[in-house]
């Protein structure tokens, strides 16, 4: 399960370590595209493992092609989307477009998600924790009516 958070570094040539505990969970090859949050000052990336990748795109193939909305969200996810293996030193390599749709310039987050996995410039992270900090009462609420 990808679970925690971890704060890492981008070297020069755009690699970043993946922690030990979440390889296992994400394999030798992940999928790293953008994150699906919508507003610019929420731009992450998300990672997963080719299985959550292909549940995905199996929830996909089932939107309906003349769904203009969700097709466009559809052409960002995939023209964004590359398949990243695992180095011997545990690093992948993410893409320069990646790195400047989500500002990762040098300082990253990596937060567990369960079955996936976001990556966060450390600045947009910090911004995330603060709303989150101030829509909790909301956030709370909107769960219970989930059901959660």
């Amino acid at each position: 399960m990808l679970i925690n958070s971890f704060e890492h570094n981008v070297d020069a040539k755009g690699r970043l370590f993946i922690p030990a505990k979440w390889r296992e969970d994400l394999g030798s090859t992940m999928i790293v595209t953008r994150g699906m949050l919508g507003k610019t000052d929420r731009r992450c990336l998300f990672g997963m493992s080719l299985a959550t990748w292909d549940m995905l795109l199996e929830r996909y193939n089932r939107i309906a092609m003349t769904d203009v909305k969700a097709q466009n969200a559809l052409r960002m996810t995939f023209a964004n989307a590359c398949d990243c293996e695992l180095d011997k030193q545990g690093r992948i390599l993410i893409s320069g477009t990646l790195r400047k749709y989500a500002g990762i310039d040098k300082d990253a987050v990596l937060v567990g998600m369960g079955n996936r996995i976001e990556i966060w410039s450390g600045e947009m992270w910090a911004a995330q924790l603060e709303a989150s900090e101030n829509e909790e009462e909301d956030t709370f609420a909107y769960l219970a009516g989930l059901g959660i």
